[in-house]
This record gives structure tokens, C-alpha cells and sequence, in this order.
């Protein structure tokens, strides 16, 4: 038997909506998706967010839902953040291709500054 139970679990997850919108988890299905999906992570190498020593990744995961140390969104939800790490991934892009162009620039006018230098011939200081 799962502990604590589905019950339980669908009552922490649901615990964040409020009244009169729609549950983020109407089944016990969605509950069972989530924590594989999470065990999953863990067998790939990601650090457990609750003491971990001695259980296996899927008790491990239950136990951090129940813990509400991970959530299950909605579909909303999860495109919502998708959307917005799209826009931080696309906006961290460009600041980098600006900085790769300003340092290609800034190269550019060393270089002409440098062959202006060699070309002309130095001034002879004289004293009066």
C-alpha cells in the first residue's frame, strides 16, 4: 500500500487551488504520471529534495510531492513557464551575440588603430 495514500496526495496537490476552479489532479492517474515522471529525474541523476538514503527514486519522489517540494501544473500552467523559458533562453541568446559583435568591433578599431600607428612616422621632439 502507497503511503501516504492517493487520497492524501490529491488533497496536497489540490491544496493551492481556489474554490471553484477546476483541481489540477481529478486522478489518481495524474498522480502516478507525476511521480514516475520525477523518479525518472532522479534515476538520471538529479538530487533528491528530501533525504533520499535508502529509499528507492520513486518513494523518494512521492515523498517530495507530498512534502510539496514539487508540483504537478496544470497545462496552463506548464506552457505559461515553457513560454517564458523560451523567452529567457532567446533573450540570453541575443545578449550574447551582442556582446560576441561588441568584442568584434571593439577588435576591429585596435586593429585599425594599431596599422594607423605603423604607418606614420614619428614626431621628432625638439628643444627650443
Amino acid at each position: 500500500m502507497l503511503h501516504p495514500s492517493y487520497s492524501d496526495l490529491m488533497e496536497v496537490v489540490n491544496s493551492d487551488v481556489v474554490e471553484g476552479e477546476q483541481p489540477v489532479v481529478q486522478s489518481r492517474y495524474s498522480i502516478v504520471l507525476a511521480t514516475a515522471k520525477r523518479a525518472r529525474q532522479i534515476v538520471a541523476g538529479e538530487d533528491p529534495l528530501v533525504n533520499g538514503k535508502g529509499k528507492k527514486p520513486l518513494s523518494i519522489a512521492v515523498e517530495e510531492l507530498y512534502k510539496g517540494k514539487i508540483k504537478i501544473l496544470s497545462e496552463e500552467e506548464a506552457e505559461r513557464l515553457a513560454a517564458e523559458e523560451a523567452e529567457k533562453a532567446a533573450a540570453k541568446a541575443a545578449l550574447k551575440e551582442m556582446a560576441q559583435d561588441e568584442d568584434a568591433e571593439t577588435e576591429e578599431v585596435t586593429e585599425e588603430t594599431d596599422e594607423e600607428t605603423e604607418d606614420e612616422p614619428a614626431e621628432e621632439i625638439t628643444e627650443e
